[in-house]
C-alpha cells in the first residue's frame, strides 16, 4: 500500500511511500546480499529482515522510470579536495523528509510528518530504524540535540538556529512517544520543512548513543580530557564539534543513517564509503537498498579531473567538470566505455548582472535605481548570440527568474525585458537624463563623465569573461562602456556590501526549480551578500542594527509579500505570493538575466544503470545526483 501527500485547508501530512506486507514488510522474494553474507552468517550481523524498519521507504520503480537491480560493486568518482567527501552526503540525499523527481516534498528517513495551520509539525520515527552501527533511532536523537546541544550554555552559544525562529522565538520541542516528537511555535513557519529538505539539512537530530562519550555531562572528566588531548584538540567543545559532523563526514566513527557510510579518517587521498547495513530504503521486490558496494573517492588536483575522467578514471563523474569540456569528453566515449550526457543546470540565469542599488558612487546610485535604466541595459543586451557563441544554440535566453522546470513558471517572466532592442533602449537611456554623447558614442553622465561601468567579477570561469565581451560590444552600441575588475572571493563581496562596486557578475538564482513551499528570500532584500541591495539585505538581516532601509516602493513591496509568505498557512497562499513576487522581481529587472538552462556534461559509465538520460544538475532542489537516488544505481557486469 502506498499512502500519498494528503493536504487540507488545516492540515498537511507527508508520509512516504510504505511497503505493508509481511511483519517486516518484505514479501518472501527478497534478495539476500552478497556484502554481508558472511557477517550474517557468522552471527556478527543480523539477517536483512531484523536489520530494515518495520515499515521502511519502498521506491516506486515504475513511477521513476527505473529498473530492478544487482547487488555488488565499487563506483569510482574523482574530488578535488578533502572537504568534498561532503559531496558524498548531498548525493546520498538520505534526509528526514525530502524532495522526490517531481519536486513533492515526502517523509524519507521519518514514516510521516503531520503539519497543522503551518505551525505545528508532529514528526514520526519508522518503528525499528536503526543507525549504521544497528543501535535504535529514536526520539532520544532529536532530544539529545534539543537539550544538550542547542539548550547547552557552551554548545549553544550561537543561538537556535534561523530557520527555528519566528519573529525571534524559538519552537516548544515535546517528546510525545519514543518514536514521535513535535515542533510547535505560535506562528506559522514555512521554512521549516524545506530545511530538512535541503541538500545541507537542518540536522535536529544527532546520534546520542555516540555523542554522550564526548559531551561533559555524561562522560567523565578524566576520560573526557584523555580524549581532548589525544585527539590535540583545546577543549571538550571541540571534541564535540569535530567528531559530530554530519555534513562532512570525516569521522569514519560516527553513525549514519545515509546509505554509504565513511571508512577513512580525514585528510586522505581516498575515501571508501561502504553500504550501511540498516538503510531503510527497499526497491519494488522488498530488497535493500543500495545496491552499489561501495563508492571510491579519490582527491586528486581539481584541474585534472577532466582529463583523468576522459581516461576512464570515474564512473560518475560531473563536479569539475564544464561545458567547454564536453567535446574532449566526448572523444573518448567508446574507447573508455562511458557515456556523456549533458544534463540542464538549475541556475535562474547561468550568469547574471547585479545593479547595485546600494553603490555609494553619486554618478550612478541614482540610475541604479532607476527601473527605466536597468530595463535599457536589459534590452541593450543580444541574448541569442550569446546563446548561439557560447553555449552551441543549447541554453534559452531568458530574465533571471525559475525555469520552465517549476510549477511556479511563466512565460512572463522569462521574457520580461529580454528582447534585443536597442532602439527601446537608447530611448530609455535617454528619459533618465542620458542623451549626451562624446566623440566616441559614449553617453555622458549629468556631470560630464562617461557613461563607463566596472563590472566587478569574482574570476570563476573564462565562459563568464566570454559572454561579458560580447556584452561589451552589445552595450557599446547603446553608448554603455564597460570594465572589468577580477578578485577575489572575499574581496569581491566585500566591494559590493560596502558600495564600492557599480555592478556585479555571478550566476542567478540559485534555485531556478523553486516550487511554492521553498523560501522566496532570494526575490526581497534578506540578506547581506545578496549583490543587488546588499545594505538593504543587511538592514532586513540584523533587524535594522546595521545596513540602510530600502527606499524604492517596489522593493519595500518585495518584503512585504516575503513576511506574508512567512506568516502564510497553505500552499495556496503561498503560491499567490511567489508568483507576486516572481512577476515584480522580473518586471523591475532587479538583476540582469542572460541565458538558462544551459547544459553541464554528467559522464556516466556504460556498465552504470538507473542514471537518468536527463535530469537537473543544480544544488537545490535536486542535490545534484540526490534526487535521481543514487541508492538505485547498479551495475551491469
Amino acid at each position: 500500500m502506498i499512502k500519498q501527500t494528503i493536504e487540507k485547508s488545516s492540515k498537511l501530512v507527508l508520509i512516504a511511500s510504505l511497503l505493508t506486507a509481511g511483519v517486516y514488510g518484505l514479501p518472501a522474494t527478497a534478495a539476500t546480499i552478497p556484502f554481508f553474507e558472511k557477517m550474517v552468517a557468522d552471527g556478527s550481523l543480523p539477517p536483512m529482515v531484523e536489520r530494515l524498519p518495520k515499515l521502511p521507504y519502498k521506491i516506486d520503480f515504475q513511477a521513476e522510470g527505473k529498473t530492478k537491480g544487482k547487488y555488488g560493486g565499487s563506483l569510482r568518482m574523482l574530488m578535488g579536495k578533502n572537504k568534498d567527501i561532503g559531496q558524498i552526503t548531498v548525493y546520498e540525499y538520505a534526509q528526514l523528509i525530502g524532495y522526490d523527481a517531481k519536486l513533492k516534498l515526502r517523509a524519507d528517513i521519518l514514516e510521516s510528518v503531520e503539519v497543522e495551520r503551518g505551525r505545528i509539525f508532529t514528526l514520526k520515527i519508522r518503528e525499528g530504524h536503526k543507525w549504521s552501527d544497528g543501535h535504535p533511532f529514536t526520539t532520544e536523537d532529536f532530544r539529545y540535540y534539543w537539550e544538550d546541544m542547542i539548550g547547552h550554555e557552551e554548545l549553544g552559544r550561537a543561538g537556535t538556529p534561523i530557520d527555528l525562529v519566528v519573529d525571534g522565538e524559538g519552537p516548544k520541542f515535546e517528546i510525545i512517544d519514543d518514536l514521535t516528537v513535535r515542533f510547535s511555535w505560535n506562528k506559522p513557519n514555512p521554512a521549516f520543512l524545506p530545511a530538512l529538505a535541503r541538500p545541507s539539512p537542518l540536522y535536529i537530530f544527532r546520534p546520542a548513543h555516540y555523542m554522550k562519550q564526548f559531551h561533559e555531562k555524561y562522560q567523565d572528566p578524566d576520560k573526557l580530557q584523555a580524549m581532548v588531548e589525544e585527539r590535540k584538540l583545546k577543549n571538550w567543545r571541540s571534541l564535540h564539534t569535530k567528531s559530530q559532523r554530519q555534513r562532512r563526514p570525516e569521522n569514519p566513527d560516527l553513525p549514519t543513517l545515509q546509505p554509504w557510510r565513511n571508512t577513512v579518517k580525514s585528510p586522505a587521498q581516498r575515501y571508501v564509503f561502504e553500504r550501511n547495513p540498516y538503510f531503510h530504503r527497499v526497491d519494488e521486490n522488498g530488497n535493500q537498498l543500495p545496491y552499489i558496494d561501495k563508492l571510491v573517492v579519490d582527491i586528486v588536483s581539481k584541474n585534472v579531473i577532466p582529463a583523468k575522467t576522459g581516461t576512464g578514471e570515474s564512473d560518475l563523474q560531473a563536479r569539475y567538470l564544464r561545458f567547454d569540456n564536453f567535446t574532449f569528453l566526448k572523444e573518448g566515449e567508446d574507447n573508455q566505455n562511458y557515456d556523456v550526457r549533458l544534463w540542464s543546470t538549475g541556475k535562474g540565469s547561468q550568469i547574471a548582472l547585479f545593479p547595485n542599488m546600494n553603490t555609494q558612487n553619486p554618478n550612478w546610485s541614482g540610475l541604479m535605481r532607476d527601473v527605466r535604466f536597468r530595463r535599457a541595459l536589459s534590452l541593450g543586451i543580444n541574448r541569442e548570440e550569446i546563446n548561439d557563441a557560447i553555449y552551441f544554440g543549447l541554453a534559452s535566453p531568458s530574465a533571471n527568474t525559475v525555469l520552465p522546470q517549476s510549477p511556479l513558471f511563466k512565460e512572463e517572466y522569462k521574457n520580461a525585458w529580454v528582447a534585443f532592442d536597442p532602439e527601446q533602449a537608447n530611448s530609455l537611456l535617454d528619459e533618465v537624463g542620458l542623451g549626451a554623447r562624446d566623440e566616441d558614442g559614449i553617453r555622458l553622465l549629468p556631470d560630464g563623465s562617461r557613461a563607463e561601468i566596472t563590472i566587478e567579477s569574482a574570476g570563476d570561469s573564462t565562459e563568464e569573461t566570454d559572454v561579458l565581451e560580447l556584452i561589451a560590444d552589445h552595450w557599446k552600441k547603446i553608448g554603455i562602456k564597460i570594465f572589468v575588475r577580477a578578485s577575489q572571493r572575499e574581496l569581491f563581496r566585500r566591494r559590493a556590501r560596502s558600495g564600492e562596486s557599480q555592478m556585479s557578475v555571478f550566476p542567478g538564482f540559485n534555485n531556478g526549480m523553486a516550487t511554492s513551499e521553498m523560501s522566496p528570500e532570494q526575490l526581497a532584500p534578506t540578506t547581506t551578500p545578496q549583490l543587488q541591495w546588499p545594505k538593504w539585505g543587511q538592514y532586513h538581516e540584523t533587524n535594522g542594527k546595521a545596513g540602510e532601509p530600502p527606499q524604492i516602493p517596489e522593493v519595500i513591496g518585495q518584503i512585504k509579500r516575503y513576511k506574508a509568505w512567512l506568516a502564510a498557512e497553505n500552499a495556496d497562499q503561498r503560491t499567490q505570493i511567489w508568483q507576486e513576487m516572481l512577476k515584480t522581481y522580473t518586471d523591475q529587472v532587479f538583476t540582469i538575466g542572460t541565458v538558462n538552462n544551459t547544459k553541464h556534461p554528467v559522464v556516466v559509465s556504460k556498465k552504470l544503470k538507473n542514471v537518468p538520460e536527463e535530469g537537473i544538475y543544480t544544488w537545490e532542489p535536486t542535490a545534484y545526483f540526490g534526487i535521481y537516488r543514487p541508492d538505485t544505481f547498479w551495475f551491469d557486469k
